[in-house]
């Protein structure tokens, strides 16, 4: 009797996700160890990092302690500050994707200018942008709240932000972002309410805007369709893949034992970023694929629910940026799952959480402290408690 009160009583007094707090902290750990599994041999093997084993774990490690600390900073700012804000990070998300395609200032890295040099490290201007996309959508929703069933107003300011954000992120290139950002986008728009028709016009529009842009080039219809019979190019453009599937048939149900991949040596191109997932089925076979899956879903399931209750609060904004970052870290988990298994084409987008990458961590860390915000400022809420 006496510990069950005290266990209601925890419950009330906690004012933060607790699952929500031990999913990401499992992700991020679990991809440090990850990490330094898939990077050691190459780290050994190169002079670019000194011949050091532990080069992209202590790296990856840094990265992930900048990620609390800016998680923290993010924590501290309230939902109604973020919406003010809102406007203003987007248009410096633009201008960060403009600078990146500046020779000179963009860093280009095997073929796609995608990277700032921020002499210490390497700023990838298309994950903030993601971030800062699901702020805007979210912005955006709410101040067109009374416009929703009108189409020009509505859709054509927003089809026009996709399109020059699609636009440049294409230049780099980055298709992968592009897709993420669009669908993105598109559900929180509908989840905000808009007029069926105003959703049905970016349905239609953005698909025959990338489709379009797709038969443009022959570099990205290759792309697009190279991943359907890898084993017919196995040493051209089906190579990532094909070693990919390699691994994925090695690993079987338990895999090879951590540390034991062969992918890794030297086989598998970005193992320890694009293709991290590979390496992990290997080496712990079908059951560690499932626990990463499994802890993509928790954390889906909590975002969801977050902005449900922050929705049966009237805190709309709240409940949209919620909803976004369930949206975005779900679809770009998902690609980078079916890239790896190949069921999508190549994309180039890291595993959040897990990958190896310091704007990828930061942001997704930044993003799970958005979450937890707004499910504190929730329970303050309920509790008739200032935010």
């Amino acid at each position: 009797m006496f510990a069950a009160s005290l266990t209601s009583r925890h419950h009330a007094l906690v004012e933060y996700d607790e699952i929500l707090s031990w999913i990401t902290i499992a992700l991020l750990a679990f991809g440090l160890v990850m990490v330094y599994s898939a990077s050691i041999a190459t780290a050994e093997a190169s002079k670019s990092t000194g011949f050091q084993p532990a080069y992209y774990l202590v790296r990856h490690g840094l990265y992930i302690l900048v990620g609390i600390v800016a998680g923290v900073m993010t924590f501290q700012v309230s939902l109604e500050n973020w919406q003010r804000l809102a406007p203003y990070l987007f248009l410096f998300g633009v201008a960060l994707l403009i600078l990146v395609l500046i020779p000179g200032i963009g860093r280009e890295v095997n073929g796609s200018r995608r990277w700032l040099s921020l002499f210490v490290i390497n700023l990838q201007p298309s994950e903030l942008i993601k971030l800062f996309a699901v702020l805007y959508a979210a912005d955006y929703t709410v101040r067109k709240g009374l416009l929703k069933d009108h189409w020009g107003q509505a859709f054509l300011p927003m089809f026009a932000v996709m399109a020059l954000v699609g636009g440049l992120l294409l230049l780099e290139p980055d298709m992968g972002s592009f897709v993420v950002i669009c669908i993105v986008a598109m559900c929180i728009l509908f989840l905000g309410g808009f007029n069926i028709k105003v959703f049905a016009g970016l349905v239609i529009a953005l698909p025959i805007a990338f489709a379009s842009l797709i038969f443009s080039s022959p570099y990205r219809m290759q792309r697009v369709v190279g991943f359907m019979d890898p084993w017919s190019d196995p040493y051209g453009k089906g190579y990532q893949l094909s070693h990919a599937l390699i691994a994925f048939g090695r690993g079987e149900w338990l895999g090879v034992g951590l540390g034991g991949s062969l992918q890794k040596l030297f086989y598998l191109p970005e193992a320890h970023t694009d293709f991290l997932l590979a390496v992990i089925a290997e080496e712990l076979g079908f059951v560690g694929v499932c626990m990463v899956i499994l802890l993509f879903a928790g954390l889906i399931i909590r975002a969801f629910a977050i902005g449900r209750q922050a929705a049966n609060l009237d805190r709309q904004f709240a409940a949209l940026v919620a909803q976004g970052i369930a949206v975005w870290l779900g679809v770009q988990a998902m690609i980078n799952i079916g890239v790896n298994t190949g069921v999508l084409p190549t994309k180039g987008l890291t595993l959040p959480f897990l990958s190896f990458g310091g704007s990828s961590v930061v942001v997704s860390c930044i993003a799970a402290a958005l979450l937890l915000r707004i499910d504190w400022e929730n329970r303050r809420i309920l509790r008739g408690l200032p935010i």
